[in-house]
């Protein structure tokens, strides 16, 4: 499985523990008996970290040794390890303070360049001992979001989120940092929108991003209670055009009134 920002400014990956180790010791062309010598951890069993097939998750000792071999920012490896360890509703709730501590640190940064009456910020900066210089990990899990039913890349269908509460489901995507609460994700059913979308993809919505014409979007409808998976035009008269992409399926004409939601994706999963 392999994930993809749907960006025109290219693709950021989302990987798991074992792919970034691989990543990078690829990237600085040593084998895994080279990293073998260096760690005294053998080939075989590094072999097995890398493709995610380890019984046994990495020790600390290991991942250290593997920060120093592959040049990582100290202590990378074993944070991204622990936060994999962590149960998921643990996981999820760690990931939520993670990001909107990360929000403050902005916020705060912001209005200090901005030139803005500090001062109290600032006492409460150095009490708090904030890093407002500090950066995200260029490397991190990612946060959870719940894979809630299907949707149609044809005609629209009927949709049930099965009853789950938002934020929760029987199956969880990890994507990169996503501030809204509400993102969730659907699984493409049908070939209206190849080829970029094929059947069996995972695509996460959110419902905090613009929507702007030419998009892709899971629409809702009311009246009846319909969804599908289009590109959205917006005509006159409040008219809206659902495009498939692909050509072989003709456009779909909606009153504006009858869509009572229509959420950007923003992420594709697609099965490599």
């Amino acid at each position: 499985m392999g994930v993809a920002l749907i960006a025109d400014a290219g693709i950021i990956s989302i990987m798991s523990l074992g792919q970034i180790i691989r990543t990078r010791r690829q990237e600085l062309h040593l084998t895994l008996d080279e990293v073998a010598s260096k760690t005294g951890f053998s080939k075989p069993y590094l072999s097995t970290v890398e493709t995610g097939r380890v019984m046994n998750p990495p020790s600390d000792n290991l991942l250290r040794k593997l920060e120093s071999v592959l040049d990582f920012e100290a202590g990378l490896l074993q944070h991204i390890a622990h936060v994999e360890r962590m149960p998921a509703d643990v996981r999820r709730d760690y990931e939520e303070m993670d990001a909107q501590n990360r929000r403050y640190r902005r916020i705060i940064k912001g209005l200090i360049e901005k030139k803005t009456d500090t001062r109290k910020i600032k006492d409460i900066i150095d009490t708090e001992e904030l890093d407002v210089e500090q950066q995200p990990a260029r490397l991190r899990p990612g946060q959870l979001v719940p894979v809630i039913n299907k949707v149609s890349a044809g005609y629209p269908t009927d949709f049930d989120d099965l009853g789950y509460p938002v934020g929760f489901a029987e199956d969880y995507v990890r994507c990169p940092d996503m501030h809204d609460p509400n993102t969730f994700a659907v699984r493409v059913v049908g070939d209206s929108m190849e080829p970029r979308f094929v059947e069996g993809d995972i695509v996460v919505f959110s419902p905090a991003a613009q929507v702007s014409n030419g998009d892709d979007c899971f629409i809702r409808f009311s009246q009846p209670h319909e969804t599908t998976f289009k590109r959205v035009f917006f005509e006159a008269d409040d008219t809206v055009r659902l495009q498939p992409r692909n050509e072989r399926y003709p456009p779909i004409m909606v009153d504006g009134k009858r869509i009572n939601g229509l959420y950007r994706a923003v992420i594709k999963y697609e099965r490599l």
